[in-house]
């Protein structure tokens, strides 16, 4: 089980890398209308061939799985992939893996949820470890990577919304199912945002090469990648599962070395250790 987890972790990591490449040539909102698509569709074959994954949704979900779809891909998606088209893949891997530490301020807030001494400490060390790094090249709003970085927060913050507002529909219609179904709602949202932000498809710029990674990210991320996942959250507790996300920025930095040529610096290293140290106390705590 913890091999098939470091797996999923490396196929996350990798989309970090592909995603950055991918942006230096293809506009995030072009890679963002493919990518829809082609998981949209994939996800369709899969609950043709394996029904008992189906389910039908109530009618008072639907307001949940309407907004689940707004909030995954027109916000998230659209959010991560311009944050990596402006900072570096480590940066924004380092940023996601703040979503429980999100989760967390956003339950407080909003549900009233209470924070444990632990979980308080863990949030608090989080937020210092994400001001290192974000002040690591000065605070210039004007900076593209600087506003890369604040969009990869944007993008978490999103993606936390999105783990409390799936969190039941996953426990009542599964983890696959409601991934699939959100996956089409977006998909069915974004598609008119595309055309009316005034974007065409222009695929002139878009090589084989482009096309490969396009899949990688539909398929692979959306598709492989949360099989693995849901997967093993049905085998082990989700504490155990949960634990693996704090592994990804390093496989990420890691990645980004060997094919990115990325020089990390001390204090990216001292701001990493931080907000995982800090998420793994938020999820212990």
């Amino acid at each position: 089980m913890y091999f098939l987890l470091l797996i999923q972790q490396l196929i996350a990591s990798g989309t970090h890398i592909i995603g950055k490449t991918l942006t230096q040539n293809v506009e995030p909102s072009l890679i963002l209308f493919f990518r829809a698509i082609i998981v949209s569709i994939a996800y369709f074959l899969f609950f043709i061939f394996f029904k008992k994954f189906y389910r039908k949704i109530e009618k008072q979900d639907l307001k949940y799985f309407f907004l689940m779809g707004l909030l995954n891909i027109p916000l998230n998606q659209f959010l991560f992939l311009n944050a990596l088209e402006r900072s570096s893949a480590p940066n924004v891997a380092l940023e996601y893996a703040l979503t429980p530490a999100f989760v967390l301020i956003i339950a407080r807030i909003f549900l009233n949820e209470r924070l444990s001494k632990y979980k308080t400490i863990g949030v608090i060390t989080a937020i210092l470890g994400t001001i290192l790094i974000l002040s690591e090249k000065g605070f210039d709003f004007s900076s593209e990577s600087f506003l890369g970085d604040i969009i990869g927060l944007l993008a978490s913050f999103s993606w936390a919304i999105y783990t409390i507002v799936g969190r039941k529909q996953s426990q009542k219609y599964g983890g696959i199912f409601s991934t699939g179904i959100s996956m089409f709602t977006g998909t069915l949202l974004y598609i008119p945002i595309f055309f009316i932000l005034g974007n065409t498809v222009d695929i002139s710029n878009v090589t084989t090469t482009n096309w490969l990674q396009i899949l990688y990210l539909a398929l692979m991320t959306a598709g492989l990648g949360y099989a693995i996942w849901y997967y093993a959250l049905s085998k082990t507790e989700a504490g155990k599962v949960a634990v693996f996300n704090n592994i990804q920025p390093v496989f990420t930095t890691l990645l980004a070395i060997i094919f990115l040529a990325h020089q990390p610096t001390i204090q990216f290293g001292i701001g990493g250790f931080l907000i995982i140290f800090g998420v793994i106390l938020t999820q212990r705590g």
